[in-house]
């Protein structure tokens, strides 16, 4: 990006009469549960904000609770030419009709069809927002068609965001975007964590739950799906209650029927086993991190999990993988442990040790807060957001950004 001092510039296009307008957009309404912060941040410095996925109440509650416009229009998470054709003129329309002076477009669908339609548009200020790359749990063509799609839509817009130092390293790696396109503001992290919210203390679930004083339990947050470990995790819990008969198996979230979606003996496995709690959708997480001894996310890929630092700012280990993205947000053997994706074994050994060193938990807590509120404070994230868009709306910034015509 050019010299940081213009970050501070005025925005030439933002008068107090006519505010600049950003349009973010995103294929599912489930995925505006990381950007409340990131509207309300931009909304305060003065945006005016318009918010678009497909319908749904969590697209309705987050405009509501953020004070920005919302746009519903429906857009497939997989692949669907004819819908997707469909998406993508409405889109087109949508965008010559409010005219905005940048997008951000993320998650795949949003992001191909969106900054396309923002490009033909002659909307020149055009951000990917990269949050995690679903080709890595590809293969064959579906790999090759998914890789093509990525790096289209990085020709297509002007900035590719990227949400963690891994995922960068992967983009450049994979040949999605030159280096100069590539940016990571900070330490990553597109939201960051409110620290008051997720803090430790005491926690109703538990007792919620009928889980008596003692008994270790081990938490997962996030949507329950293969890609996100828990054929992996479900197996080695089965190990683990060999060592530790009494643990319980805390699984925070929702059955997702998205591509890569258990199958319905797995589910089933889930539901029936009588130490395994399945909470389904949680509003506030917050409380259930508290329930936690650790938290495992066994991932096979992350743009940057926001769950494992929701977690940390509440003083819990996790174990988490070597996965992209994922890595990145433990300091191993600091905050908690990596282990390589794919291993029920290596779930096992890691959470044993750690539910057998009560001292090691606690000191892997306090030091995950810590690196949270050093690194990773909602303030800090989203102000980082704030100011780098404000360099981006300033002409003279966006003159010498890669692919601004």
């Amino acid at each position: 990006m050019a010299d940081s001092a213009l970050l501070s510039l005025s925005v030439s296009s933002m008068r107090a009469d006519t505010p600049a307008t950003i349009l973010v957009g995103v294929t599912h309404a489930q995925t505006c549960l990381v950007l409340g912060a990131r509207l309300r941040a931009l909304r305060q410095a003065g945006f005016r904000v318009l918010l678009l996925s497909s319908p749904g109440p969590l697209l309705d509650q987050t405009a509501q609770r953020e004070g920005v416009e919302q746009i519903e229009l429906p857009i497939e998470r997989g692949m669907a030419p004819l819908a997707d054709l469909v998406s993508f003129f409405r889109l087109w329309h949508m965008i010559g009709r409010y005219r905005p002076d940048m997008v951000e477009f993320s998650t795949p669908k949003a992001g191909l069809l969106g900054t396309i339609a923002a490009r033909l548009r002659g909307v020149r200020r055009r951000v990917y927002m990269l949050r995690g790359l679903k080709l890595e749990g590809a293969s064959g063509l579906k790999r090759l068609i998914l890789l093509a799609a990525e790096r289209l839509t990085a020709r297509s817009a002007h900035v590719v965001l990227c949400n963690s130092e891994s995922l960068r390293e992967e983009a450049l790696a994979l040949r999605i975007a030159p280096p100069e396109k590539l940016h990571l503001l900070g330490e990553g992290s597109s939201n960051g964590v409110d620290t008051e919210r997720f803090s430790p203390g005491p926690s109703p679930v538990r007792a919620s739950l009928e889980i008596p004083d003692g008994v270790p339990v081990i938490g997962f947050s996030g949507r329950l799906t293969r890609d996100k470990g828990l054929p992996e995790l479900i197996e080695a819990f089965e190990a683990i209650l060999a060592d530790e008969p009494r643990a319980r198996l805390l699984l925070v979230g929702w059955f997702d029927g998205a591509e890569d979606a258990l199958d319905a003996g797995l589910r089933e496995r889930i539901l029936r086993h009588r130490q395994i709690h399945c909470t389904g959708f949680v509003a506030d997480t917050a409380p259930y991190y508290r329930a936690m001894d650790l938290m495992i996310l066994p991932t096979w890929r992350e743009g940057f999990p926001n769950a494992v630092l929701e977690a940390s700012a509440t003083g819990v280990p996790v174990v988490t993988t070597e996965s992209t993205g994922a890595r990145d947000s433990v300091v191993p053997e600091v905050t908690g442990l990596l282990i390589p994706p794919g291993y029920p074994e290596a779930i096992h050994e890691a959470a044993i040790r750690l539910l057998r060193h009560p001292e090691l938990r606690q000191q892997m807590g306090q030091a995950a807060r810590r690196w949270i509120l050093q690194h990773y404070a909602e303030s800090r994230v989203v102000g980082l957001t704030v100011e780098y868009y404000k360099g981006l709306l300033d002409e003279r910034v966006a003159a010498v950004l890669p692919g601004a015509s």
